[in-house]
């Protein structure tokens, strides 16, 4: 009697087994492309940082060197349209002229002695422009000129100080309320048009610490200070990818283990 071995037949998937597979699979592969994409974007975001760590190095670097070294005259109203903040912030200048007392403005301002104001005069030069002044911090209880009146320098004066760009509008939580002479923040313009005062450069002047007679206004108080995150946040950036790509590794070896 002969015994015949057949062949073991593989019985077909069934179409929905197929379909559940293609399906599966799909969805794995757009996880795992949505993963790389956002690996991708995390550390293009850490060599954003990067960049931005080497552009506030320099500024630090250029700021620092323009601080200390010598005073250099106040741009003249022929380069009045070539001053910026880029080149000029924080430049060391000096400049002759005549303060311009009654046309002072109070800034409210919070400095290491306190809360009070800024004094801003405009300083009238020999050419008939102007250039206002921060002449430095009063207390609050001696805002009034006719407390300080020793400080109301009259006659040729010689500022030295920092170069500042204008504050437009106010500062971050206030605005400036011109109507009612409130003011948080150095607006050039919007001063120099409140006080009547024409031909003003863009700029202002931070006087320093040179002493007034009768000690106020108090100069020199310029806080110079740029934060400077940039490494840590590259750092955090980059430690983020790195983690996103070894969550899709885990998953792909995963996938090879079970299969």
């Amino acid at each position: 009697m002969t015994v015949t071995k057949g062949r073991r037949q593989r019985h077909p998937q069934a179409p929905s087994e197929k379909s559940d597979k293609r399906h599966y699979r799909a969805k794995r592969t757009t996880f795992a492309v949505c993963l790389i994409l956002l690996a991708a974007a995390l550390a293009a975001l850490g060599t954003w940082q990067v960049e931005r760590l080497a552009w506030k190095r320099d500024l630090i670097a250029r700021v620092d060197q323009r601080v200390h070294a010598a005073p250099v005259p106040a741009p003249a109203r022929t380069d009045w349209d070539k001053a910026n903040a880029t080149d000029d912030e924080y430049r060391r200048v000096t400049v002759a002229g005549t303060l311009a007392n009654d046309k002072e403005t109070l800034v409210y301002a919070s400095t290491a002695l306190g809360p009070g104001y800024w004094v801003m005069a405009p300083l009238t030069l020999a050419d008939g422009t102007s250039i206002l002044i921060n002449r430095g911090f009063v207390p609050t209880e001696r805002r009034d000129p006719a407390l300080r009146r020793e400080g109301q320098l009259s006659g040729p004066v010689e500022i030295t100080g920092l170069m500042r760009m204008t504050e437009p509008k106010g500062s971050l939580l206030q605005s400036n309320d011109v109507t009612a002479d409130r003011w948080y923040s150095r607006d050039v313009a919007a001063i120099a048009e409140k006080r009547g005062v024409s031909a003003v450069a863009p700029y202002f002047i931070d006087a320093d610490a040179a002493a007034n007679p009768g000690g106020l206004p108090v100069g020199g108080l310029t806080i110079i200070d740029f934060p400077n995150n940039h490494l840590v946040y590259a750092i955090t950036w980059y430690g983020l990818a790195a983690m996103v790509l070894a969550l899709l590794v885990f998953i792909l070896r995963s996938e090879r283990t079970t299969a």
